[in-house]
């Protein structure tokens, strides 16, 4: 995963969190950052509409990082990208 990718997907969860980007690292947890369980379906609803993209819930249920989730949402837009070639 590129790191600019990274970098847009902690600019989304920073503003959708109104949390400073700075703070945030790959292996920052939800929980390190204060991010509940009702602060993390707004973060997905931002990442799918930032990336035109749909996150299943079984697997946004077993994120624990910013880096697992960009890895998520990294992958996501991979496939998406395939179907439509």
């Amino acid at each position: 995963m590129p790191k600019e990718f990274l970098q847009r997907v902690i600019g989304c969860i920073a503003k959708a969190q109104r949390i400073p980007t700075e703070t945030m690292k790959a292996e920052s947890t939800f929980e390190q950052l204060g991010i509940d369980s009702l602060d993390g379906i707004n973060i997905l609803f931002a990442l799918e509409s930032e990336f035109d993209i749909e996150i299943p819930d079984n697997a946004a249920q077993q994120v624990k990082t910013v880096g697992d989730m960009a890895n998520g949402v990294f992958a996501l837009v991979e496939q998406k990208q395939r179907v439509q070639a």
